[in-house]
């Protein structure tokens, strides 16, 4: 069966970095794209960041251009967000998912599978 495990969290202080990590299994991970989602206390869950099956970049959110970005090794079978400058507003748990497809789409009427998740927090 699909599972996605989170790791990499933590509790960071502003302008600092985390790099999750994303193990997939039970499925061909170099079919899919993949992203990354987070959800905030009180708020609900946003797309991140998402890359293609060709590796292509789509950004879900505006506030962390420049300072996140996505990658994959599939060989691995492995997912990464790398967050640098990291700001209080980014304190949230982050998601991994598969996409429906080989595209992005982050329309969450499809058929997404979700990892557990993973705190990151960020603070003094």
């Amino acid at each position: 069966q699909v599972q996605l495990v989170e790791s990499g969290g933590g509790l960071v202080q502003p302008g600092g970095s985390l790099r999750l990590s994303c193990a997939a299994s039970g499925f061909a991970l170099n079919y899919y794209a993949m992203s990354w989602f987070r959800q905030a206390p009180g708020k609900e869950r946003e797309g991140v960041l998402c890359i293609s099956k060709s590796e292509s970049t789509t950004y879900y959110s505006d506030s962390v251009k420049g300072r996140f970005t996505i990658s994959r090794d599939n060989a691995k079978k492995t997912v990464y967000l790398q967050m640098n400058s990291l700001e209080p507003e980014d304190t949230a748990v982050y998601y991994c998912a598969r996409e429906p497809n080989f595209g992005c789409s982050g329309d969450l009427r499809g058929s997404y599978y979700w990892g557990q998740g993973t705190q990151v927090t960020v603070s003094w």
